[in-house]
């Protein structure tokens, strides 16, 4: 059974403090012989991306590794994408292209989705240790790009999906099973707009995608701003 822990906070602002230096100590630690990092999309936890890029402190370590939990299918220089949102970070990380796993959107989007999931495998089976995973959560109760029972079926046996999104786009997502490897899933959640999706993961609500999304994670934390 998956045990949340739920962590509240008064204001976004106290929330992105708390994720700036979590994750900072994520990035700079190794916890395995290849560390790695799942950053996540979505507007919050931009603030601490941003904060943790203008640090000029912030520590390096040539082993680590970036991967992220969904991508828009569209260009990599698009504001939509969530690579391109996060770059300010990677840059300030200095990392080699080798060593940000990142969804090749100038591929196909089925390709894509092939070829993402080739790199996981390979990260995985050369021993990588995912230690820090972010995860959103939609006002719908989705998380990464998983958004109902039909992807949750769809990604049976794969690491990475290619998406068609309720608001018309493509995307490619992690699965469920990538998400079973990460040991520190958090969910990093702003509650406004979202209280009825966050009421259903504090009551652990079977029926809710993300929740069902981390069943093969034995601990997963909420990180919570704005919530009753």
């Amino acid at each position: 059974m998956t045990e949340l822990l739920t962590r509240r906070f008064a204001s976004g602002v106290e929330l992105e403090s708390a994720l700036a230096e979590r994750l900072a100590r994520a990035l700079a630690a190794p916890g395995a012989a290849i560390p790695a990092v799942m950053l996540s999309g979505g507007r919050t936890p931009l603030p601490a991306y941003r904060a943790l890029a203008a640090e000029p402190r912030l520590a390096r370590n040539a082993a680590l590794r970036v991967l992220f939990t969904d991508e828009r299918y569209v260009p990599g220089d698009s504001p939509a994408s969530n690579y391109h949102q996060t770059r300010p970070l990677l840059d300030a990380l200095a990392l080699p292209a080798s060593a940000v796993l990142r969804v090749r959107t100038e591929l196909t989007l089925e390709e894509a989705a092939r070829d993402y999931g080739r790199e996981l495998r390979a990260l995985l089976d050369a021993g990588a240790g995912i230690g820090l995973g972010l995860l959103g959560l939609g006002a719908d109760g989705h998380t990464a790009s998983l958004f109902g029972q039909a992807d949750l079926e769809r990604a049976r046996g794969r690491l990475a999906l290619a998406v068609q999104r309720p608001d018309g786009m493509s995307a490619v997502s992690v699965t469920p099973e990538l998400l079973a490897q990460v040991a520190e899933p958090v969910f990093v959640v702003d509650a406004e707009g979202k209280r009825d999706a966050v009421r259903a993961l504090l009551a652990q609500n079977s029926g809710l995608t993300a929740w069902r999304a981390v069943q093969g994670c034995p601990r997963v934390e909420l990180w919570l701003a704005g919530g009753e």
